[in-house]
Parts: C-alpha cells; sequence; structure tokens
C-alpha cells in the first residue's frame, strides 16, 4: 500500500498553513497542493478532494459544507476545522482524550469534526467530570477563556501585528458579549450539559496561547470534592494521555500565563482553590491543540500512525 494522499482545502487560511507546516516535513504521507491560480476553481478543488484519502477542511462554515457536497469518492475521509459539522450527525467529534477507546472512535470514522478552541479548553475539563458523575449536567457553569490574537484569523492578525495599531488593541478585549459564541453548540452537547454555561471570551495583545477558566464551588460537587482532590480525579483521567497533563496540586502558581504553551500542541491543565472552591484552567497553543494540531493528531488515528506523530509535546 503506498503512502495515504493528503489535500488541506483552504491551505492558505492561518489553520490550514498550520497543518501544513507540521505536515510538510513528513516522509509518511503524500500532500497535494493546490496551484495559487487554482485556489478558487471549484473544478480543481473537486479533483483533488477526490484524489485524496484524506482532506482536511480549513474553510469558513459554508465552505466547508460545499467541499463535503463535492465529495464523490466513497473512500476519501475528512476532518472539518470549521464549525459546520461538530455537532452534525453523523460525524465524529475530534477530541481523542474524551474517549476510552480513540483509535475505534476516532480511528475508524470517515467524518470528524475538529473542535473548536474555547471548546478544546472548556471540555478538557468539565467533561471528564461529568462523565464521572462528580458534576451534574444542571450546574450552571460560567467560564472564561483569554486568547492570542492568531485565533482571530489573518484579519485580526494583520490588525494586531500593523504599524498603526489602535490603542485599545494594546488591552485586553472581552468579545462574545451577546453570549451567542459559536462553540456554545458543542460545549452543551459534548460536555452533556443541560444549558451551555455563560461563557466570556477575551482576546489580548499576544500572539498565540490560551488559557480557559472554568470556577467551581465543590458542595454542589457529588462528593463534595476539594481542589486537590479535583486535581488527583483529573490525573488520573488523563494519566496515560500523551498530549494532555495535569499539573501537580503542590505546584500551583501565583500567575498563570496563557502563553506558556505557545508552540506546543499540548495541553496543561492546573487546578487551584482549597477546600470550598476550585477554579480549573487548561492552558494550549489556540493553534496547536485548539486547531491544527488537534486536527493532526485526528489524522494520526485516522491513518493508523502514533497518535503524536508530527507533533510537537
Amino acid at each position: 500500500m503506498g503512502k495515504p494522499v493528503i489535500y488541506i482545502d483552504g491551505q492558505e487560511g492561518t489553520t490550514g498553513l498550520q497543518i501544513d507546516k507540521r505536515l510538510g516535513s513528513r516522509d509518511d504521507i503524500e500532500l497535494l497542493r493546490i496551484r495559487e491560480d487554482k485556489r478558487k476553481d471549484l473544478e480543481e478543488r473537486r479533483r483533488l478532494i477526490n484524489e485524496a484519502d484524506l482532506v482536511f477542511l480549513c474553510l469558513p462554515d459554508a465552505a466547508a459544507a460545499e467541499a463535503v457536497s463535492l465529495i464523490e469518492n466513497p473512500n476519501t475521509r475528512v476532518i472539518d476545522a470549521s464549525t459546520a459539522h461538530r455537532t452534525a450527525p453523523g460525524w465524529v467529534y475530534g477530541f481523542p482524550e474524551l474517549y476510552k477507546d480513540p483509535e475505534q472512535t476516532i480511528g475508524t470514522a470517515r467524518f470528524v469534526a475538529n473542535p473548536g478552541c474555547h471548546a478544546t479548553g472548556f471540555l478538557a475539563t468539565v467533561a471528564p467530570l461529568i462523565q464521572m458523575r462528580i458534576l451534574h449536567p444542571d450546574y450552571p457553569l460560567t467560564c472564561y477563556s483569554l486568547t492570542g490574537y492568531s485565533g482571530g484569523g489573518k484579519k485580526m492578525i494583520a490588525q494586531y501585528e500593523g504599524e498603526e495599531k489602535p490603542e485599545e488593541l494594546y488591552a485586553p478585549r472581552t468579545y462574545g458579549t451577546t453570549l451567542k459564541h459559536k462553540h456554545l453548540a458543542e460545549m452543551q452537547k459534548i460536555s452533556g450539559l443541560e444549558a451551555p454555561p455563560v461563557f466570556c471570551p477575551i482576546v489580548d495583545d499576544y500572539e498565540k496561547g490560551m488559557a480557559t477558566t472554568v470556577m467551581l464551588h465543590n458542595r454542589y460537587l457529588k462528593g463534595q470534592p476539594t481542589a486537590r482532590e479535583l486535581s488527583l480525579i483529573l490525573a488520573a483521567y488523563y494519566a496515560k494521555q500523551p498530549v494532555v497533563r495535569v499539573a501537580p496540586y503542590t505546584q500551583q502558581p501565583q500567575f498563570l500565563a496563557s502563553n506558556v504553551l505557545a508552540g506546543s500542541d499540548g495541553l496543561e491543565i492546573t487546578v487551584s482553590g482549597h477546600e470550598r472552591q476550585s477554579i480549573l484552567t487548561a492552558r494550549f497553543d489556540n493553534l496547536g491543540k485548539g486547531a491544527s494540531g488537534a486536527a493532526v493528531q485526528n489524522m494520526n488515528l485516522m491513518l493508523g500512525f502514533a497518535p503524536t506523530a508530527g507533533l510537537s509535546l
């Protein structure tokens, strides 16, 4: 059998470029590339999509849905990095660490939806606690998530890195104030919550890195675990996972820098607090485990490679 053939539809976008960077030096795959003058040519895209064993969709939602409609080859498999299919029937949600057997669940899937960056941080802490019935699905959760500007795509990157940057861009900016952020649907469905969390995303003047934090009153959790006990519970849950780790409770830093894992494809959870209250913070690179690194991890599972092949951990 020859090398798997991979095509990135939308390879010039932020996520597509990062996937290409992770795959470009690998000799265990064949990477198809579209000519610059053909990037918007529907028939050329159709040809490449159907020549590929696996296609990454790094496109806006409507374009991603259109790309799926172009598939005629029954053997072509898809990883969609857009929001379009994250809660859609027939699609597997691409967060390997949330499955008992990711090699079976994701590895055998034809259509995989890559998680959103904020959703990744939220689900990393909340989903296991709901799975273990420590956190009840009707808990009224709140979450805030600090991110670097690269998650906003090329337009936002240009604003932050331009020579005439407005003064307001030097400070953290809360957004999504209508409380209808596009990641909320997957945050609720994949976690198993009965209602979406009150979610506050914040973008700041640094390139990449995220810190997504959930705050809990321990008395409303099953067994009323302390912060230390929650740390141990999550550490046990992720004990055999190479991409996600839990920092020892004894090493709680005074400050949690949101860019500490910039350039990494890993994710680290820190549990802080005391007997009565806890904060659970997931830190990772919004372009790594929050996007392109996660997509490559899913590709590895789907094609039978080592899960961490091509990743920086």
